[in-house]
């Protein structure tokens, strides 16, 4: 034993070593595209909508606005919020499902909840006067917060629901968006805002022979407790004959595996690449606590939380849970007289305080599962932010029961293939009466495929043809080419894993842009070449270093499956932090200048 395996008691390179042959292993030739694009029989998967009622029908509309918001989850309800606060009231939300939510109106599976603690996720809590039930929101609560702003900022009068989005063209002559949808509408607008987030598209594993099997399967973003009987909560008894193959083991299963565990006669879960799953520790929210907030508390306490998410020590953790405890372990590096000196050196130190936590998590399974194989195959060979990591107190010990079986299929790179009667790994047929795809979104695919949108510029240059070489924006926000057009979500901004609090800053910024526009009697607005350019540049030069940790990840949605590129949603952000983004947001606003913005007034 040398001497720092002695000093840290484990072996740093040893460790390595079984990251890299872990990581390998995994590895496939058809990386992203082992997922189906949900269309003909597998549609359902994507469009149909188990909540709304299946025999809506209306006219076409022919509508005229000053902002359209392409969906109606919290990014969308965001983009309302703030812009119905900076005056614009002339809008429209066009929303596939039939009420808001998004994700949260999708995602209405067993043990649905948010990991990020309500107090910093649910927005708008001091405009709404609104208390959490629990420090983590269930799925039902929080689909009711998004009902609940909806009613607050009047939207439900200025939205279409049940209505796809297809196409946006712009139209020079009248400088108008030409939106077209699935109901043949024909919506003109002059300012667009994408709102769909980043959980928008379910995926489906490509696996042979998926459409042959001739009992029931669904999608965890399709829950159907028609088949499974209860509700969010539980009460699924109609499983208790039935025999249930849950594949994967990301967030989504994390949470319903042992839901469905506690019902069914026999719940095999097939795991390909095993979660980080740390201590969670719910608990209700003490109304005492909450009359001593002051006003601004939820901006503060966002801002607390993302500063250590950007490896900033502060006085005081105010959220204190399993997300802060991977912060300050494992992204803040030491101060003072233990300060690393170079990049490498303090590379050197992260990586060891990412070996010791998530040696933390690996001895936490040893700890839980009784099982000896059981435990090895739910370890985590990988860094910890290769994968989103999960909290849950409930997953590891339903691997306990007689009636839940863990199927490792990670040396051969996942499932086999789908037959009439079950699933097939490792060689073995698992005759089930049921199957329950939970593989997630389409987070990491090509926009054009994730969002199912055609948005064409002027001239008509598609956008993804302008982004073919690698997203070109300015803030994240805007493209040259496109006037008047607004994205919000993960793209050449400041990517936090509080996702409501980033598209709350976004959708503030996005509104104070249009609302100046209209303001300064300006027709359109939109990045100048040169600024555009130099911010690519800026975000560019971020890059040393992060590509490089995405490669040795074991595959994923945040490194492209094992194949991370330039451009991409998860890599080319601004790495200095949430909160020295919005810092330059919010200096650029106060400029007053709109610098590197074009507006084109009337002559």
């Amino acid at each position: 034993m040398n001497g720092e395996t002695q000093e840290l008691g484990f072996d740093p390179e040893a460790l390595r070593e079984k990251y890299q042959r872990e990581r390998d292993k995994r590895v496939r030739e058809d990386g992203a595209d082992q997922y189906f694009e949900m269309a003909g029989a597998f549609a359902r998967y994507a469009e149909e909508d188990p909540y709304a009622d299946p025999e809506y029908s209306r006219a076409p509309i022919t509508d005229e606005v000053e902002v359209a918001i392409v969906g109606g989850g919290f990014s969308g309800l965001l983009a309302g919020a703030r812009l119905s606060e900076a005056g614009v009231a002339d809008l429209r939300v066009i929303e596939a499902g039939g009420d808001f939510g998004g994700t949260w109106y999708w995602n209405r599976y067993p043990g649905a909840q948010c990991d990020i603690e309500s107090y910093c996720y649910l927005p708008l809590l001091e405009e709404l006067g609104y208390m959490p039930r629990e420090k983590y929101s269930y799925a039902t609560e929080i689909f009711e917060h998004s009902q609940r702003i909806g009613r607050h900022y009047g939207l439900y009068d200025k939205t279409h629901f049940q209505t796809r989005v297809r196409s946006i063209d712009w139209d020079d002559e009248i400088k108008r968006w030409h939106i077209s949808t699935n109901r043949d509408d024909d919506i003109k607008a002059r300012f667009v805002v994408m709102a769909l987030g980043t959980a928008t598209r379910a995926k489906l594993p490509g696996l042979p022979g998926i459409d042959e099997f001739e009992g029931h399967s669904f999608h965890t973003s399709r829950w159907d407790y028609g088949y499974t009987g209860g509700d969010t909560t539980g009460g699924m008894t109609e499983l208790a004959d039935k025999r249930v193959a849950i594949i994967g083991t990301g967030a989504t299963a994390i949470q319903c595996v042992p839901r469905v565990g506690q019902y069914a006669q026999q719940l095999y879960v097939f795991q390909r690449t095993p979660s980080s799953v740390d201590w969670r520790g719910n608990k209700p929210t003490d109304p005492q606590w909450w009359e001593t907030l002051q006003p601004g508390w939820q901006r503060e306490r966002r801002e607390n939380f993302n500063a250590l998410a950007s490896g900033q020590p502060v006085a005081v953790d105010l959220v204190h849970d399993g997300w802060t405890d991977i912060f300050r372990n494992v992204v803040t590096a030491p101060k003072g007289a233990d300060k690393p000196k170079t990049r490498e050196e303090r590379a050197q130190v992260l990586e060891i305080a990412d070996f010791r936590k998530m040696n933390q998590i690996r001895q936490r399974v040893d700890d839980t599962v009784e099982h000896a194989d059981t435990a090895e195959a739910l370890k985590p060979y990988y860094r910890q932010m290769c994968k989103r990591p999960t909290f849950n107190d409930e997953f590891l010990p339903c691997f306990n029961e007689d009636n839940v079986t863990l199927v490792d299929v990670s040396d051969a790179k996942g499932v086999e293939r789908i037959t009439p009667k079950g699933v097939v790994a490792n060689g073995r047929e698992y005759e089930v009466d049921c199957i329950i795809y939970a593989s997630g979104f389409e987070i990491s695919a090509q926009f054009r495929r994730r969002l199912g949108i055609e948005i064409n510029g002027r001239d008509g240059m598609s956008l993804f043809d302008c982004w073919a070489d690698g997203l070109r924006t300015l803030h994240g926000f805007s493209t040259r080419g496109f006037p008047n057009w607004f994205y919000i979500g993960v793209s050449q901004n400041a990517f936090s894993v509080n996702m409501t609090a980033m598209f709350d800053d976004q959708a503030r910024h996005i509104a104070y842009v249009i609302a100046e526009t209209r303001r300064r009697d300006a027709i359109t607005v939109e990045p100048t070449d040169a600024a555009q350019d130099e911010w690519v540049d800026l975000l560019n030069g971020f890059h040393v270093g992060g590509l490089g940790f995405l490669e040795t990840c074991t595959p994923g949605y945040y490194n492209n499956e094992g194949a991370p590129r330039a451009g991409s949603a998860f890599f080319g952000a601004y790495t200095p932090g949430v909160n020295a983004f919005n810092h330059l947001l919010e200096e650029w606003r106060e400029d007053g200048e709109m610098a590197g913005m074009e507006l084109d007034r009337p002559s």
